[in-house]
């Protein structure tokens, strides 16, 4: 039976009222040391209706920075900034889920610890320019890590995702997308490794399967997601055989038993679709969240005809804290203020007015 936006999903350990999930997105607004503070509490209360919020991704350590005013979740300060977060968004019925975060080589020196060069797979400069505190700035080399410093990252995630569950989240999504460190491993534009990491399917995606499995024993494979992007070009990212290797990392992750797997669609840069996403859905055989671009008549189309179980909305989530009733509805939408999205106060974070106002 066909089922729509509003209909009720079990994703791994909850029940979701809808199908409309709150996309992660960067806002760059936490406090002094990554701490979330009053302003985000709200902004997520105000967007509890969604079936699941996926938080804004939160760097697992002080390596994983790679933008100003991100929200981490390696300290004891900033598990307390998120427990008010999410005691809030529980408070208003919602379901909410921490994206955790390592940027790799999309970060520069000012942002790591003594001005150390970021880290990545392949000692491989990214083009672009990083966003720094003194502002935009060309990314420089990163160092390619040794294959000994591996297993404390992945150490990283599972303390972060202990700290998630710590806060009260409801789960955790894994990003392995859009250019990030493991998607850094993943694709062959970024690992030129020729060790145990590099070279194969096996060896790119394995970084991501350590990391998978460490956090799944950690707080339970029904309570992780993952997040992948097989064509964005996002962060200077491309992959020789996208189609091959997504389609092998989705079989590696349909092993876990992991509540959703959550795929980036396309390329964000340019808007292009050219992969089988139904086939990588195939592969995986789980639930499956669809995101890129979608509106409320695509959405529908994909969730009528089984093409994907969920459906993530970011920009339309940043202009419409009560999307769900407007979707219902089918009500005006307000428009998102791109200069307002990252950096500053309140305006244009919890300002957008809802229906009734």
């Amino acid at each position: 039976m066909a089922v729509d936006l509003f209909a009720p999903v079990t994703v791994g350990r909850l029940t979701l009222p809808n199908r409309i999930v709150m996309a992660p997105l960067t806002r760059n607004r936490a406090a002094a040391g990554g701490v979330p503070q009053a302003m985000n509490v709200e902004y997520y209360r105000q967007r509890a209706s969604a079936g699941l919020i996926v938080s804004e991704a939160s760097p697992i350590s002080p390596q994983g920075i790679g933008y100003p005013g991100t929200p981490c979740i390696y300290s004891a300060a900033q598990v307390a900034g998120w427990r008010e977060v999410v005691a809030a968004v529980h408070a208003a019925g919602g379901h909410i889920f921490l994206q955790l975060w390592h940027v790799g080589r999309i970060s520069h020196p000012s942002l790591q610890a003594d001005g150390q060069p970021p880290v990545a797979p392949s000692a491989i400069r990214p083009a672009g320019e990083a966003i720094t505190h003194e502002g935009m700035q060309p990314f420089v080399t990163p160092r390619a890590l040794a294959a000994e410093e591996l297993p404390e990252i992945v150490q990283h995630y599972v303390r972060a995702s202990r700290n998630a569950l710590e806060a009260g989240f409801d789960g955790v999504e894994i990003h392995a997308a859009n250019g990030y460190l493991i998607d850094q491993f993943l694709r062959d534009g970024s690992n030129r490794r020729t060790d145990a990491y590099g070279g194969s399917l096996e060896n790119r995606s394995r970084l991501l399967q350590e990391i998978t499995t460490a956090v799944c024993a950690a707080v339970g494979a029904d309570r992780v997601g993952v997040r992948l992007s097989p064509e964005n070009s996002f962060n200077d990212m491309h992959d020789s055989t996208a189609q091959q290797t997504f389609n092998h990392v989705a079989g590696l992750l349909a092993d876990f038993g992991l509540a959703y797997l959550h795929v980036v669609e396309g390329d964000m840069m340019s808007g292009e679709r050219q992969l089988d996403y139904g086939a990588i859905r195939n592969r995986f055989g789980g639930i499956y969240m669809a995101n890129c671009k979608y509106d409320l008549v695509r959405a529908q189309q994909a969730l009528q005809s089984g093409a994907a179980d969920l459906v993530s909305f970011g920009a339309l989530y940043i202009a419409n804290p009560d999307l769900v009733e407007r979707f219902r509805q089918g009500a005006v939408l307000n428009a998102p203020d791109p200069e307002t999205f990252y950096g500053g106060d309140e305006h244009g974070y919890t300002d957008y007015p809802f229906l009734d106002n």
